[in-house]
């Protein structure tokens, strides 16, 4: 045990391969932002492969990636059914091969179930290299916000097929660990998620944004921050905005994010306020701005938002799951609701909404707690789970090798 924790300590070669990747903006960008970036820091070499990008703008790219990793392998992208702005890559796996016969890593790490990533496996196992994967998204749980729910079943086969290819799934929460293993995933390993507290902060309020979005001093900005998309149960949001807004006519909705459901909730809600994307400063400004954020998903498997909303001095209302079952403290820093518990999410909102003083101090919390939640602990959990279990993929082969000669 020791040799494969120095084995996780010494400088290593690490390739991220995803679908996903900055400057695109979804949770599993942003977690990779980090990791990469935190890597490099560390002294490892990170390598990235991903598909080209939707008008790609090479300078920002090139710019992002003098930061976060050492080189990258750009393949071909297509557009994701249903999510026109990010990509699924195509990549032969001999193409892979040959790369990494080249220039072998030590552990390579698949963020996305794709086509991509099918070929990364296939090519990792080839070789005989170590390859981790992570639960970053639950598309079978998609599937019934898409009018197809009768392929969840054949999604959790296709992702227990996908997962148990490689040597151990990276799961962000306790919760999500049960998921996977009645899925029929194994094995897994927790490693959860961080938040810029230097980025994210109560003192980025910003009067005049406020003052823009119609409301005076002591008035009330509830706000979302994410895809404006069905999975997302933006549904739920909308009714237990208008449920709060009953009884204090002069709260304000305010949306940050894009996606297809923007243009119908702006037709049927043309008084909500619609901020489009954000990003660095200017989102961290439009938190702050904020007081009490909905979370409504039931599908995200963690929710990076949650984070940033709680590092920003908000008062977090949401279910039971990902993020908030993770670091949500009913009535002290936040207010969740179970699952199937729809009316207590709205209660919750409620309660905020009519008792300053809980709300206040919910904010304060929120922020206190979101202060020991770094992404540096993360990023030494990462190192221990990958490079470890690749320190034990490398001994067994070399046993299975010497037992060979025998």
């Amino acid at each position: 045990m020791t040799e494969t924790v120095q084995a996780a300590r010494r400088q290593q070669h690490i390739t991220i391969v995803s679908e996903t990747f900055p400057p695109e903006i979804n949770g599993v960008a942003n977690t990779l932002r980090h990791l990469c970036q935190g890597l490099t820091q560390r002294g490892h070499r990170v390598t990235v492969i991903r598909p080209r990008q939707r008008q790609e703008r090479k300078g920002l790219v090139a710019e992002a990636g003098q930061a976060l990793f050492s080189r990258e392998h750009l393949v071909t992208g297509l557009p994701l059914p249903g999510y026109a702005d990010l990509r699924f890559g195509l990549a032969r796996s001999g193409t892979l091969r040959k790369l990494w016969q080249q220039d072998r890593p030590d552990a390579i790490y698949v963020a996305t179930q794709g086509p991509l990533g099918i070929a990364a496996v296939s090519a990792a196992h080839s070789l005989g290299l170590a390859v981790s994967s992570g639960f970053h998204t639950n598309f079978h749980s998609y599937s019934n916000y898409y009018g197809i729910g009768v392929l969840e079943r054949l999604l959790c086969a296709y992702g227990r097929w996908f997962h148990n290819r490689t040597s151990i799934t990276l799961v962000p929460t306790r919760k999500m660990a049960q998921t996977t293993a009645a899925m029929g995933i194994r094995p897994t390993g927790l490693w959860s998620r961080g938040v810029d507290c230097t980025r994210f902060a109560p003192h980025k309020r910003d009067q005049e944004l406020r003052a823009q979005w119609g409301l005076k001093a002591n008035e009330l900005a509830v706000i979302y921050v994410g895809r404006l998309a069905p999975e997302k149960n933006l549904r739920m949001a909308v009714a237990c905005f208008e449920r709060l807004r009953n009884l204090h006519p002069r709260a304000r909705f305010i949306l940050v994010g894009d996606g297809p459901m923007r243009r119908q909730l702006a037709e049927q809600h043309p008084d909500y306020i619609f901020c489009g994307t954000r990003r660095g400063e200017d989102l961290a400004r439009h938190y702050a701005s904020g007081d009490l954020f909905l979370f409504p998903s039931k599908t995200d498997t963690f929710g990076n938002v949650v984070l940033e909303a709680m590092a920003s001095g908000l008062a977090v209302v949401a279910f039971n799951d990902g993020a908030a079952s993770e670091h949500l403290r009913n009535e002290e820093n936040g207010m969740k609701a179970d699952l199937q518990e729809d009316e207590d999410f709205v209660d919750g909102a409620l309660r905020l909404a009519d008792q300053p003083t809980l709300l206040n101090r919910i904010r304060a919390q929120a922020r206190l707690d979101a202060l020991e939640l770094d992404w540096n602990s993360q990023i030494e959990q990462f190192e221990q789970l990958v490079f470890t279990q690749t320190a034990r993929t490398r001994y067994h082969a070399i046993d299975n090798q010497s037992i060979s000669l025998l």
